[in-house]
């Protein structure tokens, strides 16, 4: 997938432990762990920005857009046209 998850890194500048950031936001340690190792399909906004506040970033710092060198999605054609 194109989008890397970089909350870890994040979490490693400000010097804040996942489970702290988990308590903090209100999710389980375990949705953290997947939202970091980018196996979760979508976030939510609120989670989102619940995430920025407590580590005072913005949405970019904890998402990387890396194109990948297949073919364009269709979603791509259409917003050529």
């Amino acid at each position: 997938m194109p989008i890397t998850v970089t909350l870890d890194v994040m979490l490693a500048r400000r010097k804040m432990r996942s489970k702290e950031l988990a308590q903090e936001i209100g999710i389980t340690e375990a949705n953290l762990s997947l939202l970091k190792s980018g196996k979760v399909k979508g976030v939510r906004f609120e989670t989102l920005e619940a995430i920025c506040r407590a580590l005072a970033c913005q949405p970019g710092d904890l998402l990387v857009y890396e194109p990948s060198n297949g073919p364009p999605s269709p979603l791509g054609r259409e917003a050529a046209e």
